[in-house]
């Protein structure tokens, strides 16, 4: 019989311990030792060194041709070809880097109710109407409450039908992690889908659901799996009341990849996020909206011609998420408060560049905003932290402030510099031209960004003008009404904006009323 030894795991960091102690030495957090029960082989045979026992003759030579037990030169490592599993859903595999490395872990994580069980059913529906296999194994619902959610979404009609259904998407109601990796052998499935690892145990583990415990012994069989039959495994995750996954650091330690599935359960958007990839980018992120029928993909937002952004406080801008190009909208509200005690709150934006563009915009733009409060937020729960947006935020600020607006269809693209000057921003000719496209009339750049010629090209259904311009106090002249008179200018052309203090010659009024 194995022998057990007792060691302390930490939540937060993973860390192992040999006794308890009230704060962790590793990460530093308080009362995170859990104490779990690990089974140790006390074998002469296990004890005894590895680098005495010799090997046979098949064993070396299957060893040198696949490198592994010895030390080979990299350049003579065979490239590995793997082909992914695309799920169908263009907007999870961006993320994923292509689809589902086959034999990869992935932890899905969310807050309750925000759609994971549903977005996972999609994809098994999605994986098995393009001739794979899936096996949705659910530790929290019944076969008979997965089809019913099935019909809502109708999965079966994207899966070929009913009886395709029953061949193709597999469904189990069990929590017992050694039942679900019997299953999956005997069916051989493209993708398994666990819904969720925090209620799946071991019988053997003297542990409830959901421990340290059980759930190292369970994810470590579930990568066993993967690893062993070549299949995707795809285990959804609970998340704490801070948003951080919940149980320790190890399971994402384990995994391949890490998902998070963030927005407001009261809004439609969700964003899918990669919190870690071994096999792509953490950068890209996948925008979807919730409807009666599931989550339908989104590509973005397009900028109105007429009725944009008319009221105060309103600007576009083009962000980057990895190689993708959105669209932003950014609001701000500026209200009488009680100097000493201002507000700056920030909703989907950096709290401390807001700060810095309020003393940016008193400085060098002239406004006068220590006795205001100062609302901004990103509408559609997209969170913007790069210094792109710093443009678009002094411009809804001072809208805000003068009750002034953009011109009709306008995007703001730039970083504010503390000395009030506007500089350029990485991949700048791809934000205009997707800014284009997406039906903008006029983009603000910086004076310093070099857009080539084609910024109005056939690509684009409506050729717009750029504007470029040096400095904070030379964009906020950009809020006269009577800038309205740039969205009719020759399509194509690129304007200079002068500072205030030169004469404008090219229609650009030069004083704010």
């Amino acid at each position: 019989m194995a022998k057990t030894r007792t060691e302390f795991l930490c939540r937060e960091c993973g860390g192992n311990h040999s006794k308890w102690m009230g704060k962790c030495p590793d990460c530093g957090a308080w009362d995170s030792l859990e104490k779990f029960t690990l089974e140790v082989e006390s074998t002469k045979a296990g004890a005894a060194p590895i680098w005495g026992a010799p090997a046979d003759a098949a064993d070396s030579e299957e060893l040198a041709r696949s490198g592994i037990g010895r030390a080979v030169a990299l350049g003579s490592v065979p490239e590995a070809q793997v082909s992914r599993i695309p799920t169908g859903i263009s907007e999870f595999d961006r993320v994923l880097g292509g689809g589902v490395v086959p034999g990869s872990v992935m932890l899905f994580g969310g807050d309750p109710g925000i759609g994971k069980s549903t977005l996972l059913m999609q994809v098994a529906a999605a994986v098995a109407a393009r001739g794979g296999s899936a096996l949705y194994a659910s530790s929290e619902e019944s076969p008979q409450q997965v089809r019913l959610r099935a019909e809502r979404l109708e999965a079966v009609v994207r899966a070929g039908g009913a009886g395709k259904l029953g061949e193709r998407l597999l469904v189990m109601g069990e929590g017992n992690v050694a039942r679900i990796v019997e299953q999956a052998r005997k069916s051989r499935p493209t993708v398994v889908l666990v819904d969720s690892i925090q209620l799946v145990h071991r019988a053997d583990v003297s542990a409830a659901p959901g421990s340290i415990a059980q759930l190292r012994r369970c994810c470590l069989d579930l990568v066993a799996l993967a690893k062993s039959t070549g299949c995707g495994v795809i285990m959804v995750g609970h998340v704490t009341k801070d948003g951080a996954l919940a149980g320790p650091k190890l399971l994402e330690h384990l995994v391949d990849v890490v998902l998070s599935f963030e927005g407001d359960r009261h809004s439609a958007i969700r964003v899918v996020r990669g919190v870690k990839n071994r096999f792509g980018s953490t950068q890209e992120i996948g925008l979807f909206e919730m409807r009666g029928d599931g989550l339908a993909e989104v590509e973005t937002v397009r900028v109105p011609h007429a009725g944009g952004p008319s009221a105060s406080g309103c600007a576009f801008v083009a962000t980057m998420a990895g190689t993708r190009c959105l669209l932003g909208e950014i609001h701000a509200l500026v209200a009488t408060g009680f100097l000493g005690s201002t507000k700056r709150k920030a909703s989907g934006l950096d709290a401390s560049r807001l700060a810095m563009l309020i003393a940016v915009l008193e400085k060098h733009g002239g406004l006068r905003l220590a006795d205001q409060d100062v609302f901004v937020q990103s509408l559609g729960g997209l969170r913007i932290a790069e210094p792109a947006a710093d443009l678009a935020v002094a411009l809804a600020i001072a809208g805000a402030f003068t009750n002034r607006v953009l011109p009709q269809g306008a995007v703001a693209i730039g970083e504010v510099g503390l000395t009030g000057e506007l500089r350029t921003v990485p991949q700048i000719e791809q934000r205009v031209h997707e800014s284009l496209r997406r039906g903008a009339r006029v983009v603000f750049v910086p004076s310093s960004a070099r857009i080539g010629g084609g910024a109005t090209s056939a690509d684009a259904p409506h050729a717009g003008q750029i504007v470029k311009i040096g400095t904070i106090s030379a964009a906020l002249e950009l809020l006269s009404p009577a800038q309205r008179a740039l969205t009719g200018a020759r399509s194509g052309a690129t304007v200079a904006v002068p500072s205030s203090s030169e004469r404008v010659s090219s229609g650009v009024v030069k004083g704010r009323s």
